[in-house]
């Protein structure tokens, strides 16, 4: 039996607009470096209207970072869908890319890619809404998604404020943790972001990245967690 290590990341970026309300991109991308991590993935990556033009440019993140960025975007222009967006260091490692749309009273989605790493693991990046109700039917379709796939992560912006309540679509097939509070950067009370794990994903460790930048650069901080996997 091989047991793959790997380190995955979650940033929600706020269109890189810091604390000091500069939209500073390069900032953004000093903390992303940080992490440590083989695969990123990103909330809020692209600006609001349409075009929905990135909040990072995709010149800055070949020349600037060791990723390459995952191609999600259904318009040609954003780096991912609905502001997900999806980094990886190993593009070989990249198979089926998959946009989702997501029910709700606001528009929200979902990015998913199969990457060839420890006998194969579906990624799936998200930012839920705002409202539990909603939230419930989103992880519902995001259950639903990951079902066929041997192993699944589904990372992000969970958007839910309570440690134990609003995960039961989840339930049967994944573990869901909160390495710490994410929100608000300057005075964290919130644990928002987190990881949802397949059973057969092993978490080795888990933390919340607070170093340097990463205090100002967004109003989340950014979560990581080492992950291992048997196969």
């Amino acid at each position: 039996m091989t047991d793959t290590t790997f380190r995955i990341a979650s940033y929600n970026i706020r269109k890189a607009k810091g604390l000091d309300q500069k939209r500073n991109p390069g900032r953004t991308l000093d903390v992303i470096n940080q992490l440590d991590a083989d695969i990123v993935v990103l909330q809020e990556a692209d600006l609001r209207l349409a075009p929905r033009r990135p909040a990072i440019p995709t010149a800055m993140i070949a020349n600037e970072t060791d990723f390459h960025l995952v191609d999600v975007a259904t318009n040609g222009i954003s780096l991912g869908s609905h502001g997900n967006a999806i980094l990886v260091r190993d593009p070989s490692s990249v198979g089926k890319v998959v946009a989702l749309d997501l029910p709700g009273f606001e528009p929200r989605g979902a990015v998913s890619v199969d990457l060839k790493v420890g006998g194969g693991v579906r990624v799936v990046a998200t930012h839920l809404g705002l409202r539990r109700r909603d939230r419930q039917r989103q992880l519902s379709v995001l259950h639903d998604h990951t079902s066929q796939s041997p192993r699944a992560i589904i990372a992000g912006d969970f958007n839910e404020w309570s440690p134990v309540k609003g995960f039961a679509p989840l339930a049967e097939d994944f573990t869901v943790h909160a390495p710490g509070r994410t929100f608000h950067a300057r005075w964290p009370i919130a644990a928002l972001d987190r990881f949802a794990l397949t059973h057969d994903m092993h978490l080795r460790d888990a933390g919340v990245f607070q170093e340097g930048a990463a205090k100002v650069a967004s109003d989340h901080l950014p979560i990581w967690a080492d992950l291992a996997v048997a196969f």
